[in-house]
């Protein structure tokens, strides 16, 4: 199989609340739509710090993460981000790389509830739940 990805919306969640209180004009909310590379084998989403930047993510602590490569860095936590495919949303955060590209990793793919169809080597809503995420409780 080889790399997938995928287009997406991202929004500043913090923006978009405070345009929904009426603090800010909705055309100010901040966001953008970008092509991100599918990672089932990364935990989180991540993004590079030039798009935290354009997003406006506030900076919320750090943490450590183990690359690819195997080496241990310690990484910015930034958001709180919305991430939109199709008819999907989630709100998440997103760990902060100073280079690289965007990875859209498996915590959000289950909350998006969507899959890799690997005939088609893309990402899709998950056809048992086209209308509606389904999440599991238990």
């Amino acid at each position: 199989m080889g790399l997938i990805y995928a287009t997406v919306e991202l929004i500043n969640e913090g923006d978009r609340i405070l345009s929904t209180r009426g603090y800010l004009p909705a055309e100010n909310v901040r966001s953008m739509q970008t092509t991100i590379l599918v990672d089932s084998g990364a935990y989180m989403l991540t993004l590079p710090e030039h798009l935290q930047l354009q997003l406006g993510l506030e900076t919320l602590g750090e943490q450590e993460a183990e690359l690819a490569d195997g080496s241990i860095r310690l990484l910015k936590i930034a958001g709180p981000v919305q991430i939109r495919f199709e008819n999907r949303m989630s709100i998440t955060t997103a760990m902060i790389i100073p280079g690289g590209e965007a990875l859209l990793g498996a915590i959000p793919m289950e909350d998006l509830d969507v899959i890799i169809h690997p005939r088609e080597q893309k990402l899709v809503v998950n056809p048992d739940n086209p209308f509606l995420a389904k999440k599991k409780l238990k």
